[in-house]
């Protein structure tokens, strides 16, 4: 089992900037790719983000390309998402997700284990 905890959420005006965190426990964390998926009221989970175990490969959405990056500590055993230049549409609640397969997935169903998720609202 692994536990993914959430957090960095909050309220932010439309062009600043939030950094989320995921913060993991249980089995060996670099055993995992890790993902950002995000979800709006009324319409399905969708992916955000994704690194590789060691963190040397990454993908994006294209809604978020050139906005967001994801990161990852190893020793911290957390990912990270750097969001800058948010607009309304990613208002969301925001997920992190663990997923032990070779290659970083990109849909919600193919990860193994998700946190509780953090809330992410973004003023116009």
């Amino acid at each position: 089992q692994v536990q993914l905890v959430e957090s960095g959420g909050g309220l932010v005006q439309a062009g600043g900037s939030l950094r989320l965190s995921c913060a993991a426990s249980g089995r060996t964390f670099s055993d995992y790719n890790m993902g950002w998926f995000r979800q709006a009221p009324g319409k399905e989970r969708l992916f955000v983000a994704g690194i590789s175990r060691s963190g040397d490969s990454t993908r994006y959405a294209d809604s978020v390309k050139g906005r967001f990056t994801i990161s990852r500590d190893n020793a911290k055993n957390t990912v990270y998402l750097q969001m800058n230049s948010l607009k309304p549409e990613d208002t969301a609640v925001y997920y992190c997700a663990a997923d032990r397969s070779i290659v970083v997935r990109s849909r919600w169903n193919e990860y193994d284990y998700w946190g509780q998720g953090t809330q992410v609202t973004v003023s116009s």
